[in-house]
């Protein structure tokens, strides 16, 4: 298992991820001095978001009945969390956006393979 979302595993038999990205900031409010740079004070975490995306391919999983449980699970409006395979929890993430672009297609229509990218927003409480 690469990492799961909830009781979403993701891995070689469901969505396999690529690449992953994090992005954390960090919220300082700031007050006009005259003469001098602006003075800021720590305030808070800001946002924190993890974008990852892959490639599902048709004889490795069914990407599309994969890619339609995370709909399922967006459609919630949970938080789920998120722990990678090593065992790190990231904290509560809610499903953001979830994009897919069907290539390769068979005579029927049913894709060879779905590039898919997921973005998540982590939330607290």
């Amino acid at each position: 298992m690469l990492m799961s979302l909830g009781m979403f595993p993701f891995s070689l038999s469901t969505l396999a991820h690529e690449d992953l990205s994090r992005r954390t900031a960090w919220r300082h409010a700031t007050a006009q001095r005259v003469g001098a740079r602006d003075a800021t004070q720590y305030v808070g975490p800001g946002e924190e978001s993890i974008s990852f995306g892959g490639t599902a391919h048709a004889d490795l999983t069914d990407g599309r009945a994969q890619l339609d449980r995370l709909r399922k699970m967006a459609n919630t409006g949970q938080a789920w969390p998120l722990v990678d395979g090593t065992g790190t929890v990231f904290g509560a993430f809610i499903i953001q956006t979830l994009d897919e672009k069907h290539k390769a297609l068979f005579p029927d229509g049913t894709a060879r393979a779905i590039d898919f990218s997921i973005e998540l927003l982590r939330v607290d409480g």
